[in-house]
């Protein structure tokens, strides 16, 4: 059985999914690939402890502190390729940002390739479908821009400047793909 619920965050209303006691999704409001949660697939469930846990887990991280992904049980569905980009982000530090660019390369030596398309990391990073908690906003583009996030690029700016990220190295692309 899938559950959901809802978070009011600062960067808007966040759709919490669950299968069992992991977490499969949170989703920003409006953000691209937002999954229709459907009546007959997903019940609403607003107190469910992995939901509480997640909404403390949150709260803890818009208050300015660090908390842990092994803190949550996550489980994003998606292909074996996406799990490994996935995985990758997971690897990325609290307040600091990696490329497409980077992720490709360390995406291709887990896959025992020479080499890995930065689009093809850029899809999976895209789809990824637990947003915030998995940090797919910390990945920018190899020029500084602040393209390709999902929830729309002024979330993206407000998570990196809630992490402490500085800014000023980056711009905002007049064409972007979020």
């Amino acid at each position: 059985m899938y559950y959901w619920t809802e978070y009011p965050s600062p960067v808007g209303l966040l759709t919490l999914a669950g299968k069992e006691e992991k977490l499969i999704g949170l989703w920003i409001e409006g953000q691209k690939y937002f999954p229709e949660i459907q009546s007959n697939t997903f019940e609403r469930q607003d107190s469910l402890p992995l939901f509480l846990q997640t909404e403390e887990w949150l709260s803890r991280y818009f208050h300015g502190e660090k908390p842990s992904l092994s803190e949550l049980p996550l489980s994003p569905e998606g292909s074996p390729f996406r799990q490994i980009v996935w995985k990758l982000l997971c690897e990325i530090p609290y307040g600091e940002v990696t490329t497409y660019g980077s992720l490709a390369k360390k995406a291709a030596a887990q896959l025992g390739k020479d080499s890995m398309s930065s689009q093809a990391v850029g899809g999976a990073v895209g789809h990824n479908p637990i947003s915030i908690i998995i940090p797919c906003h910390r990945v920018v583009g190899s020029n500084g821009s602040l393209t390709g996030y999902a929830g729309g690029i002024e979330t993206k700016i407000k998570l990196l400047r809630q992490e402490g990220v500085d800014l000023s190295p980056f711009f905002v692309p007049k064409k972007g793909s979020a």
